[in-house]
């Protein structure tokens, strides 16, 4: 990693995340200062392990908990879809709208494919579905392992920042899609200063 740019990724930046949740999990975070949203380890978590937001978007957050109480998504974990709102700071961030970072990724997928061949090993293969991503999953995590072994360590990323495309295109001859949206992976959740419940969802 070049360290001349490191400074750069230190984000003066406040955002507003968006968790699409069960009511109960939601309730429990409002209500408990000393409670935090859980971090999520699926294979299907494309930005690495941490605690996910929308950024900016608390209707795609509702629209996701409105799709894991029909079972798409979470398993049927979630009974009544709820929305809790937090305010970030995304601190020392691995943004990857920035060019240092998607550089960084791709040492980093360069380094795990070069060790899988060593090993006689497959690489992973990302799904056709969207939800399905444990070649992006692996490759971030592998990212974040590198970090702490590059000259006696570099500091950790607190928070993944990246776009994602999602759903049919909004109209004939686009690519733009229904449902791209912003998504924030919080790794240390201390970049998490308060919760709360935004206004005018139903």
């Amino acid at each position: 990693m070049d360290t001349s740019v490191a400074g750069h990724q230190r984000l003066p930046t406040w955002v507003l995340g968006f968790h699409g949740c069960d009511e109960k999990v939601g309730m429990e975070v409002l209500t408990n200062p000393s409670k935090h949203l859980k971090p999520s380890e699926n294979v299907y978590d494309w930005l690495g392990n941490g605690i996910y937001f929308w950024e900016n978007d608390p209707v795609r957050a509702l629209q996701f908990a409105t799709e894991g109480m029909a079972g798409k998504v979470t398993k049927g974990k979630i009974k009544k879809p709820f929305v809790v709102g937090a305010v970030i700071d995304l601190g020392l961030c691995c943004n990857l709208f920035d060019q240092a970072a998607l550089q960084e990724l791709r040492r980093a997928h360069d380094a795990m494919k070069a060790s899988f061949k060593e090993f006689d090993l497959e690489m992973p293969v990302n799904g056709k579905g969207h939800f399905v991503r444990p070649l992006d999953r692996l490759v971030i995590e592998h990212l974040h392992a590198l970090r702490a072994l590059v000259n006696g360590g570099l500091p950790a990323y607190q928070t993944v920042r990246s776009g994602f495309t999602e759903g049919e295109p909004l109209y004939p001859g686009t690519s733009i899609c229904e449902k791209n949206h912003i998504q924030i992976a919080v790794r240390d959740p201390s970049c998490i200063k308060g919760y709360f419940r935004p206004r005018g969802l139903s």
